[in-house]
């Protein structure tokens, strides 16, 4: 039986004496490097769209991943984004891989990015959803605040957070809901120590670093590049988009309507579409 998102049993791999949790499954046969995904805010393995994951698999293999001491990893969470972009890289290493193709969501985009500038040999190509760059424009909306971090997240935090504001946007937000908690054995949620880790990463990730050519290190990013976000993300808001497509040397940048910081999950065909000819082409 061929595994799935729903099947596909949680592996560790070891980095430094601790045990990182995975997912690995699909297309194996394709002969390409698999697609290497980084979660979001306190997001584990059953925080991506089965839709988005399955369907991505179909043409590759895909590898889901905890950074240390996320849900079902053990080992103290990092508190900075480099770190947590070097454990993916000797994750990767360790798994074997001399090549992946790298998507990063939110949080994971912070990620995706520094493993890229990091450890440019292990990245061909690089998918960044709902994300911005360092030092990039930090102005999201006040209510944020209050429901990104809730010790455990409603249905409505989800809405508000990834999704756009008509019904129809919140109607495929309940739909990309029901399918994230099909799974039966679901990965544990993350910890409060992660929590407090990943807010510290994200600040330090707030600074430019060079206030006068604040996005000079994205133009190191040489690997094609794929960037999509919702016409208004109230979380890292769309203007980060347009700043990484214009200093990223070989990025494309999608901007799907009446949508939100997930518009992968608002839109997973239209997404798919998009995503497997950027990976294919």
């Amino acid at each position: 039986m061929t595994d799935t998102h729903l099947t596909a049993p949680t592996r560790f791999v070891t980095v430094e004496g601790d045990q990182l949790a995975y997912r690995r499954w699909g297309n194996a046969a394709a002969g390409g490097p698999p697609l290497f995904f980084l979660q979001h805010f306190r997001g584990g393995l059953d925080h991506w769209d089965p839709l988005m994951t399955d369907g991505l698999a179909a043409g590759r293999e895909v590898i889901l991943f905890n950074g240390r001491g996320v849900a079902s990893s053990t080992g103290t969470p990092r508190t900075r984004i480099e770190a947590m972009a070097d454990d993916a890289a000797a994750a990767i290493r360790a798994l074997g891989l001399s090549k992946v193709d790298v998507l990063g969501f939110s949080l994971g985009g912070f990620q995706a990015q520094d493993l890229t500038r990091r450890h440019p040999d292990l990245v061909r190509k690089l998918m960044l959803l709902g994300t911005g760059p360092r030092g990039g424009n930090p102005d999201s909306e006040p209510g944020v605040l209050e429901a990104a971090p809730r010790p455990v997240p409603t249905l409505d935090d989800f809405l508000y957070l990834f999704f756009g504001r008509s019904e129809a946007a919140r109607e495929a937000g309940r739909a990309f809901w029901a399918r994230r908690h099909v799974r039966v054995d679901q990965d544990p949620p993350s910890s409060p120590q992660v929590i407090q880790a990943q807010i510290e990463a994200n600040m330090y990730y707030l600074p430019k670093l060079d206030a006068a050519d604040p996005f000079a290190h994205l133009r190191t990013i040489t690997q094609p590049t794929f960037i999509l976000n919702g016409n208004v993300d109230v979380m890292i808001p769309t203007i980060n988009s347009f700043s990484m497509a214009q200093n990223i040397p070989n990025a494309q940048l999608f901007i799907y309507p009446d949508a939100g910081h997930a518009a992968q999950f608002q839109y997973p065909e239209r997404f798919l579409r998009h995503a497997i000819q950027f990976l294919d082409e």
